[in-house]
């Protein structure tokens, strides 16, 4: 039998908007095939042994979570968070997850708070909040049933931008995504894959969740082929609706 063990990090301060739910839908997904699944919670003071997991999820919180973890991510955590990402471990960052990759985030008042520096990018604070219902396009998820069309919802002030070597997860067609400028949505960088986009994302988009699950297992077992077929109806459903809502021309 196959087995995914799931680092979610800091789960104890970066769960502003339920992005644990991503967390929830990859061990379902998993356990439907026949997947068994462990799930590792690490914060704060506790080892991060990437070699222990297949897959690593950093959810959303406010600035004052994220500097409370800054010591904690950047020295204690961050050549071994490093590591792994080049290592091509499979990463899923969601909002200030997303942020604190990046090498700073830069206060509308100017102050600068290091961060990780992970991935080539960076985020500068606004007073204005980027807030609502977005759907963007990953060409990488295209297939012959699926048009690479994801749904979430939004809610940041930072605007990130991207940097050397890194790609965007997506095209927005409809919200602010990165910036509200470039109509660029998230970063990827090898196996780490970041967006803004709430929801919980997995939940809405269950064909970027498999895509993290079946990419984990090729680089665990090398006999690992593909996912099997489970019933999405409902899943499917709930997508398309949100779709049809946010884009009726689509």
């Amino acid at each position: 039998m196959y087995k995914i063990t799931i680092c979610h990090l800091y789960p104890d301060l970066l769960n502003m908007y339920g992005d644990k739910g991503n967390v929830i839908v990859l061990k379902q997904r998993a356990l439907w095939r026949n997947i068994s699944v462990e799930i590792k919670k690490i914060s704060i003071g506790d080892a991060f042994i990437p070699e222990d997991y297949d897959i690593v999820f950093i959810g959303g919180g406010q600035d004052y979570e994220q500097k409370i973890i800054q010591k904690d991510l950047i020295l204690e955590k961050g050549t071994e968070i490093k590591n792994a990402i080049n290592n091509d471990k499979v990463f899923l960052c969601i909002c200030g997850g997303y942020q604190l990759l990046g090498k700073y985030y830069r206060t509308w008042e100017g102050e600068e708070i290091k961060f990780l520096g992970a991935l080539d990018f960076w985020t500068i604070g606004s007073r204005e909040r980027m807030v609502g219902n977005i759907v963007f396009e990953c060409d990488f998820l295209k297939t012959d049933g699926f048009d690479g069309k994801i749904v979430g919802f939004e809610n940041h002030s930072g605007r990130t931008y991207l940097g050397s070597g890194v790609s965007p997860l997506g095209k927005v067609i409809v919200g602010y995504g990165n910036n509200g400028e470039d109509k660029y949505e998230g970063a990827i960088y090898k196996n780490t894959f970041c967006s803004y986009s709430h929801g919980s994302l997995l939940s809405k988009n269950p064909w970027l969740a498999d895509h993290l699950l079946k990419t984990a297992l090729k680089q665990k077992y090398k006999d690992f082929n593909k996912l099997d077929r489970i019933d999405d109806n409902f899943e499917t459903d709930a997508h398309d609706s949100m779709i049809k809502r946010l884009y009726p021309h689509s």
